[in-house]
């Protein structure tokens, strides 16, 4: 894979030059043909270029304008934006695209979760995201309740989408190579019903509850429960988060939600 400029270490540049497992990503995406996919971070095209070979309205984001310019002028039939995927218009664009859009790409490590919680909150929008990411990261996002990987980030990914890590990467797929083993996720989220929660609300209640991880609910929800002048049931007081199914989150919402501020 010929890369014709430095890595930026500012934007966490780390890219693909193994052409089998970009061939192995593109497969997992699994949309037909005329499906709009989006690719985040095209960088020197190792994934755009086979991507656009089986979907020929490929949209390719890239913030680098190395990178762009790049592009555009080894493949010039490529719609390439040059833009900050944080920015993004999800909304937008599958407007645009007349319909739910699927998602591809190498994440940079260093905004992987910024980037995964935009997805979230605009699932309603997409179809399915098939990643590469740190395998740490991947590892959280499908981690049960009682391991010590289960988190915020296991709870709020797990009901809104389906995860499920696909394979794992080696350093040796990147050049440069980085310090961690990678490993590439999917993301479903047309397989999950809308919950009847505030999406706000529970990443509060969620948030609230991890960062005093081994404390029992009563405490580490009670400031949040006596804004509703509440008491945390029995059902979940001595409970630790990381005991709690993520439904379990749900009903805490839930039970929040069901009474009035006075």
């Amino acid at each position: 894979m010929y890369i014709p400029f430095s890595p930026d270490k500012r934007l966490g540049q780390h890219f693909l030059t193994d052409t089998q497992l970009a061939e192995r990503i593109v497969r997992a995406i699994g949309a037909p043909s005329d499906a709009r996919v989006v690719e985040i971070g095209a960088g020197c095209g190792a994934l755009s270029l086979p991507l656009q070979c089986r979907y020929p309205e490929l949209i390719a984001l890239e913030i680098d304008h190395r990178a762009v310019a790049f592009l555009k002028e080894c493949a010039p039939d490529l719609n390439v934006i040059h833009c900050d995927v944080l920015k993004v218009d999800w909304a937008a664009m599958a407007k645009a695209a007349g319909g739910c859009l699927y998602v591809a790409g190498n994440l940079p490590y260093h905004i992987t979760s910024p980037i995964l919680f935009g997805l979230l909150a605009h699932r309603a929008y997409l179809t399915r995201a098939v990643l590469m990411m740190q395998r740490e990261v991947a590892d959280r996002l499908v981690a049960r309740p009682g391991t010590k990987t289960y988190g915020g980030p296991s709870v709020t990914t797990q009901l809104l989408a389906n995860p499920r890590v696909l394979f794992k990467v080696s350093p040796a797929a990147f050049w440069p190579r980085p310090s961690v083993d990678s490993a590439v996720v999917a993301l479903d989220f047309n397989t999950r019903p809308e919950m009847e929660v505030d999406t706000d609300m529970l990443q509060r209640v969620v948030r609230t509850a991890f960062n005093q991880r081994r404390k029992m609910l009563r405490n580490s929800l009670g400031a949040l429960a006596s804004e509703y002048q509440l008491k945390i049931p029995g059902r979940w007081a001595r409970s630790r988060p990381e005991e709690l199914e993520p439904a379990g989150f749900v009903d805490i919402v839930q039970y929040f939600q069901g009474a009035s501020v006075e």
